[in-house]
């Protein structure tokens, strides 16, 4: 249980600064790191987590731009230069719904889909190469907390 008078010391003040500090840092080293994981594709960090959320099983008839924004955590105005560049590219296609005909999906395309599976191994020796040291406990522990993070924060 959280106390709220240990909350509101400095001690307090001063573990939520460096906690949020961090996550800051943590997010600045990802996109620096994980673009260099993905230079010699051509891809960026951003471009990775599009792709990534349209790999899913979940999003094979395809997602539209605000199913897209809201998995993300995007706004839709950032997604939409992104998408075009995508399209532009051949890495993405907007698709006709099949249940209302004058909806616009978003999914891969063959040469999308190629890129990611080419993506696969550099991700995961990414990934591993990052989370070295943690078990797998600790990852399920770390996804807990950071989830819970990102929810009371949406909340706000």
């Amino acid at each position: 249980m959280t106390d709220l008078s240990t909350e509101k010391s400095l001690a307090g003040i001063e573990i939520n600064n460096r906690l949020f500090f961090r996550l800051f840092q943590v997010a600045n080293t990802l996109h620096t790191k994980g673009t260099q994981a993905l230079d010699d594709f051509g891809v960026t960090t951003q471009q990775w987590s599009v792709l990534g959320a349209l790999s899913r099983p979940q999003a094979a008839g395809g997602m539209s731009i605000t199913e897209l924004s809201r998995y993300l955590l995007v706004s839709r105005q950032n997604l939409t230069g992104l998408l075009n560049r995508l399209e532009r590219d051949g890495l993405v296609e907007r698709i006709t719904g099949e249940e209302d005909r004058r909806e616009r999906k978003i999914t891969l395309s063959a040469k999308g889909a190629e890129l990611w599976k080419s993506l696969a191994d550099p991700i995961h020796t990414f990934y591993d190469a990052a989370l070295k040291g943690f078990s797998f406990d600790d990852r399920l522990a770390f996804i807990h907390y950071i989830n819970v993070l990102q929810r009371n924060m949406s909340q706000l």
